[in-house]
């Protein structure tokens, strides 16, 4: 037989077609939670349900946005939580402090969230300086930065509550209940953070060091990455997205406590590890922490609008969720083979 019979002969390999659970796996959950959500209760699909769903999880995913960074450059911030309180106790001080200066207009308001804004760029560098130039684990320095932010908001508040002044209320009520085309307020800010974040982590050489890090720290140093200065700068994101999602969470009940922003980091850390980013770092998905964020917020709905477990074992669903998250992630079960070789 001639090689180019031979050759004739042999039938191309056929293409083995996957599906990359990885990356569409998230999405599919979500589906299937929101068929659930309203074959249990029809009222899940209402226009007024999906857009408070929605709202609610824009404070999770804001702030889940900027854990994506921290985690995919290999830490970790537990703070988060408490330093949404303390953030929303500030902003309140320096709002009711500045009405005798500058009135309870749209100036007043800006000032606060100036103060939000410096004040979260200020938290997100001390954890990231102690990180890196301090050489302490993430785990201990953001675990011991929780506890001093919970501590302020509870001294500042005097053991009770930090309430907003009802004459700057109309003029910052608008950025919570507020809406764009329709669309509220939170949910085009978290759209906007989301797309920005997806854009700085996937188009940008400081995305690429984050994930150069976070896989092996040792190869980045050598390929002449400022490990530090990136690792710095995630936890300065951290910081600037918790002033983002502290500034739209505080008109919605004008408060702050020492209860504010309780299990925040939980949810922020369950929605990036749910969305695929991999809890070891090297690899992080923008795209897949929203989802996460929006599929824990409809858990929380569901079980609100039907009986079948307590609401208040919410935090005990994310927690299994995020046991479950990371033993698919280690048990490389990312990816299916639809066609398999014939006989294996």
């Amino acid at each position: 037989m001639s090689t180019a019979q031979a050759h004739e002969g042999v039938k191309p390999a056929k293409k083995r077609f996957r599906i990359d659970y990885h990356t569409f796996g998230p999405f599919v959950a979500l589906v299937a939670l929101c068929i659930l959500g309203f074959a249990l209760n029809p009222a899940f699909a209402s226009e007024g349900n999906i857009a408070n769903l929605l709202t609610r999880s824009a404070f999770i995913g804001i702030i889940a946005v900027g854990a994506t960074f921290v985690i995919t450059a290999g830490g970790i911030d537990l703070s988060v939580g408490s330093m949404a309180a303390v953030i929303s106790g500030v902003m309140i001080i320096v709002m009711n402090t500045m009405i005798g200066t500058t009135g309870t207009g749209v100036a007043t308001v800006l000032v606060g969230c100036l103060a939000s804004v410096a004040l979260g760029l200020l938290a997100g560098f001390v954890n990231g300086f102690m990180t890196t130039k301090g050489k302490i684990e993430a785990f201990i320095v953001t675990l011991g930065t929780m506890g001093i932010f919970r501590s302020l908001v509870t001294y500042l508040a005097d053991g009770g509550t930090l309430s907003l002044a009802f004459d700057i209320r109309d003029a910052y009520r608008p950025v919570y209940y507020g809406n764009l085309f329709g669309v509220p307020i939170p949910v085009v800010v978290f759209g906007l953070v989301a797309i920005a974040g997806w854009i700085v982590l996937n188009r940008t050489a400081f995305g690429r060091y984050c994930m150069a890090i976070g896989s092996n720290e040792t190869v980045a140093r050598y390929s002449a990455i400022k490990v530090d200065r990136v690792r710095t700068l995630t936890y300065v994101i951290q910081g600037l997205c918790v002033s983002v999602a502290t500034i739209i969470y505080v008109p919605r009940l004008g408060s702050a406590s020492s209860s504010t922003g309780v299990l925040w980091e939980l949810e922020a850390i369950a929605a990036v590890i749910i969305g695929g980013t991999m809890l070891k770092g090297g690899y992080g998905r923008i795209g897949g922490t929203v989802i996460g964020a929006i599929m824990l917020t409809t858990i929380g709905n569901i079980l609100n609008l039907t009986d079948i477990i307590s609401n208040y074992l919410n935090g005990a669903v994310q927690g299994v969720i995020i046991i479950a998250a990371v033993w698919l992630q280690r048990g490389n079960l990312g990816r299916i083979n639809i066609f398999r070789k014939a006989g294996s």
